[in-house]
């Protein structure tokens, strides 16, 4: 009996994305990464601001400084892309002023992420979604305006070992219907 995973291409790529953090060095080819990136543009946003922006950092020193900025989480590196998600704060709080910086352009950018790392798994990379660096170090590293601020460092490459989901809490556990 066939079940709902088996059924669905993008179940299954929710149910098979996991953070991957040793990676082969294979390239990733250009095609690839323009999928991914397609996918991410495709992400809803507030009053479709679409306050993305994507750095695609392939020079390993850069990836270096963005691994030390990201607190020595060394795989950034090793990755053979990192990823660097950029909210274009102006795009946003031109229409809804602060509640446009410190909320919509954070929730557009993790939609447009998420589409991204789904769209990597289809492809049979691996990713992990980097969330802990200090953004000024980031910002630095990568001479950006002060209008673009870092939300995320996705990090992107074939997988080097074979990495298992974790579990998940039940949705009885986390569900509440009212009807």
């Amino acid at each position: 009996m066939m079940t709902t995973r088996d059924s669905f291409p993008l179940i299954r790529a929710i149910a098979d994305r996991v953070s991957v953090r040793q990676f082969k060095p294979t390239p990733i080819p250009e095609e690839h990464l323009r999928a991914m990136l397609s996918a991410a543009i495709q992400a809803p946003s507030a009053g479709n601001r679409q306050p993305w922006r994507f750095l695609v950092v392939r020079n390993p020193g850069l990836r270096q400084r963005l691994a030390q900025a990201a607190h020595g989480q060394s795989f950034v590196a090793a990755a053979p892309v990192a990823v660097v998600i950029l909210a274009d704060l102006p795009r946003t709080e031109s229409r809804y002023g602060s509640r446009g910086t410190s909320l919509y352009a954070l929730q557009d950018t993790a939609a447009a992420i998420q589409n991204l790392l789904l769209t990597a798994v289809s492809l049979g990379y691996g990713t992990c979604w980097v969330g802990a660096f200090a953004e000024d170090q980031a910002a630095a590293a990568l001479d950006l305006p002060s209008a673009l601020r870092p939300v995320a460092i996705i990090a992107v490459g074939v997988p080097a070992g074979v990495t298992r989901a974790r579990e998940r809490r039940p949705l009885e556990e986390v569900v509440e219907f009212r009807d």
